[in-house]
């Protein structure tokens, strides 16, 4: 491939409205985006007495069920994940015969609270009406049953299927009086329990309620009503919230990954004036050690250029937050494109406008990097291979498992070293 014709065909973030506007840098994708049915997989593996019934072609089940054998949370070779394999007849004729017999069976051996039917691309190509077959099954055998839709000819990635089947878990929902309980909503990854987060509502002493899709129970999905608040961490959750804020008046706080100081600090106080307590002295002293480091970053950072991958933060609010440190993107790989009017898009193009391209597309990147020669890549690359090209690394796995203060401060400390070491390399190549 050649560098320089591949950058002629990148458009700029300011030229475009949509991902669709978004082309790929080459027509076979590598790692590849993963398909919606993983992220059915990823939430119902969070249900703990709960299984998930995928109905598809041998192909989607085998890939379901080898992905989940080695899974303890799905129970192994004879665990939660059970397949409804489709044959030519079922194409033509439809899968309601076999699917109505799949599930005889299925309450027969396992008699689960709760069952997900997740249909694949071939169900939703036939057009059977998935949807009244699970009404169907669920009033004749009295269970929580709901139908999750995973065909990838809709979407860019797996996490409408993470977002689809949390949102399902609604019709599980009846009202309850409040218990002063929070829930979380949308965890990706890492374990809650681990965060700043959690450590404050602990330490608060506030019961925590429902945690989907990271580690419940139908039971605990049942009384979720009775929460005084959602604490949303992924935007994957806000369909839920926003039901249960209409069904319930629960009311909501988007506490996503960011790395904003300010924002965390103010989405701490939302979320404790619906606790109706007052606001941590921790989160107080956690905030000014933010604020500190963020202010030594400002001119430690200034001028450095980077490539931007996928790292576990809000791609747009990391971007907006790293151009008001002064740094320069030179190009943005992601998955969406946010409307015209949003803060941190207009952020980033009051002081820059850097090229644009999809995700999970980095083999074709390797011939970009001596066209734009960053300073730092961010994101998923093999380290060596930057560095031979005189460009660092920033890791940023490490905040996976984050929410709170402690994401600007972990993040902008890693900032500051791949900086130093840019910095360092780019000398280092000059010199010899």
């Amino acid at each position: 491939m050649n560098g320089q014709e591949l950058v002629s065909r990148m458009k700029r973030l300011g030229e475009v409205h949509s991902i669709k506007d978004v082309g790929p840098l080459s027509r076979a994708m590598f790692p590849g985006p993963h398909c919606p049915l993983m992220g059915a997989m990823m939430a119902v593996r969070g249900i703990k007495d709960s299984v998930m019934l995928v109905v598809g072609t041998d192909e989607c089940t085998y890939y379901t069920k080898n992905t989940t054998i080695g899974n303890k949370a799905f129970g192994g070779l004879d665990g939660r994940c059970l397949s409804v394999v489709l044959d030519q007849h079922d194409v033509t004729f439809g899968c309601k015969e076999k699917l109505y017999d799949a599930f005889q069976e299925m309450m027969e051996e396992y008699n689960p609270r709760a069952v997900f039917v997740v249909t694949t691309c071939v169900v939703e190509v036939i057009g059977d009406d998935v949807d009244s077959m699970v009404e169907e099954l669920k009033n004749q055998y009295g269970i929580y049953a709901m139908a999750v839709h995973t065909e990838h000819f809709k979407t860019e990635n797996h996490l409408p299927g993470v977002r689809d089947t949390i949102t399902a878990c609604f019709d599980m929902m009846t009202p309850r009086p409040d218990t002063g309980a929070v829930n979380i909503i949308g965890q990706r990854m890492g374990d809650f329990t681990t965060t700043e987060l959690y450590r404050m509502l602990v330490g608060a002493g506030v019961p925590m309620g429902m945690m989907l899709p990271s580690g419940t129970t139908v039971e605990e999905i049942e009384k979720a009503a009775g929460a005084r608040v959602n604490v949303v961490v992924n935007p994957i959750g806000l369909p839920l919230a926003e039901k249960m804020k209409s069904a319930f008046g629960t009311p909501y706080v988007l506490f996503d990954k960011y790395i904003d100081p300010d924002r965390i600090y103010g989405l701490y106080q939302s979320l404790f004036t619906y606790l109706k307590l007052p606001v941590p002295a921790e989160v107080e002293d956690l905030y000014r050690k933010a604020k500190e480091i963020v202010e030594t970053a400002a001119g430690q950072l200034e001028g450095l250029t980077y490539i931007y991958g996928n790292t576990p933060i809000d791609c747009y609010e990391f971007n907006a937050f790293m151009v008001g440190l002064g740094m320069v993107p030179l190009l943005i790989q992601t998955n969406e494109v946010p409307e015209a009017e949003d803060p941190n898009l207009r952020a980033i193009l009051e002081r820059c406008n850097p090229y644009i391209t999809k995700t999970a597309n980095i083999a074709p990147l390797q011939y970009v990097y001596d066209v734009l020669k960053p300073n730092l890549y961010l994101g998923h690359e093999f380290a060596m291979r930057l560095r031979q090209k005189g460009i660092e690394m920033v890791h940023s796995d490490g905040i996976s498992p984050m929410l709170g203060l402690e994401v600007p401060v972990a993040g902008v400390t890693e900032l500051l070293r791949a900086g130093a070491a840019a910095r360092a390399l780019r000398e280092g190549r000059e010199s010899a």
